[in-house]
């Protein structure tokens, strides 16, 4: 397993560990999440029949790296129509409970990326209409973070010899964009695409500077178009990064003070997580899902941000024991990181996956 496939399959897992452990406690209050899991919060998934089951936010991810896959494949410059192709099929996943018909996305087909957990009804909403939106004419105002690990999906498809710095924060905005358009949340979706990028090209890069650095790439490229939500974004991000300066603050009250509801917040918490963990992932991930709000969008976020910095093998193996889709997203991983370099000679298990729209082979990945 080369460097860089091992960090994208522990950015991809780390999302959907985060999201898990976050799922039982999303949307409760600190005081709610005290009185289940007493004083210390939840310190690890909560499992239902021995299952850690993942929502949204890693379905987005998935179907958004298929349709990436789907239009390198196809040699196409543009990946958004392919990126719409596969959030608009997760759309219609959410809508059905029977399995689907014609796929043209595989991770259509394994049940774990089909639940029907912590939907975005307005997402949804927005992936029903004939035309998407776009950063200069949105169809919504969505402040939500459900569209976010999108922009993680166009971070591990990057690759430097394809899209420039500026070319990657584009996509990660017009990916966002196409079903949240408050231009905070789009903004925080080039924000972290960077910041994945950057943890998978420099991992002992400091976080602070990768948070920094990420921070103002974005703001020169879109301080001028959007001044007052590129500021707003800017000092919550900064607010974050202050407070984990401060030893002497309390995490949770911190976490509290955040206020992790939207998606720019999210990303302010998770990135506080981030720095205030000792570069440990598990200290990240409890800090990440204990706080009133979204714990499973503030979890799936920390888990990338987390998991991008570390190769497969530092990833905890007993999240991925319990994990259900581990296999299917270690498969989509892997061909995300061979896809960014890819010289348009694929072997007949590509052609399986992203020409036929077909699940693994059963002796590689059973459905």
């Amino acid at each position: 397993m080369t460097e860089k496939i091992s960090a994208c399959r522990s950015c991809l897992l780390g999302l959907a560990v985060g999201d898990a452990m976050g799922c039982a406690v999303d949307r409760k209050t600190l005081e709610e999440i005290y009185s289940d899991y007493g004083p210390n919060g939840l310190l690890g998934y909560d499992l239902a029949n021995g299952c850690a089951d993942i929502s949204s936010y890693t379905q987005v991810a998935a179907f958004v790296g298929n349709g990436l896959l789907l239009s390198v494949s196809r040699g196409k410059t543009d990946p958004i129509p392919y990126i719409d192709l596969g959030l608009r099929e997760w759309a219609r996943n959410q809508q059905f409970h029977r399995d689907p018909e014609k796929s043209y996305c595989w991770v259509a087909k394994p049940k774990a990326l089909r639940l029907h957990n912590n939907r975005d009804a307005r997402m949804l909403d927005a992936l029903r209409a004939e035309t998407l939106g776009t950063p200069e004419q949105p169809n919504n105002q969505n402040t939500g973070p459900g569209a976010l690990p999108g922009a993680v999906a166009v971070a591990l498809f990057y690759d430097t010899k394809r899209l420039s710095t500026q070319q990657l924060i584009t996509l990660a905005v017009r990916t966002v964009a196409r079903t949240h358009g408050n231009p905070e949340t789009f903004l925080a979706g080039a924000v972290l695409a960077q910041c994945i990028a950057d943890r998978l090209q420099l991992p002992q890069k400091p976080l602070e500077e990768v948070f920094q650095d990420s921070i103002r790439q974005v703001q020169e490229q879109y301080k001028e178009q959007f001044p007052v939500p590129m500021e707003l974004l800017s000092a919550r991000l900064q607010q974050a990064i202050a407070l984990a300066k401060d030893e002497t603050q309390d995490i949770r009250l911190c976490m509290e003070r955040l206020s992790c509801m939207s998606a720019a917040s999210c990303l302010a918490g998770a990135m506080y997580a981030c720095l205030t963990c000792g570069n440990d992932f598990d200290t990240a991930l409890i800090t990440a899902v204990n706080h009133s709000g979204l714990s499973a969008a503030v979890g799936a976020l920390t888990g990338a941000i987390m998991g991008a910095g570390l190769n497969a093998e530092a990833l905890p193996e007993f999240y991925l024991e319990s994990l259900a889709p581990a296999q299917a997203l270690s498969e989509l991983a892997e061909d995300l990181a061979q896809g960014s370099l890819t010289t348009g000679l694929f072997d007949d298990h590509w052609d399986h996956k992203y020409m036929q729209g077909l699940p693994p082979e059963e002796h590689r990945m059973p459905v």
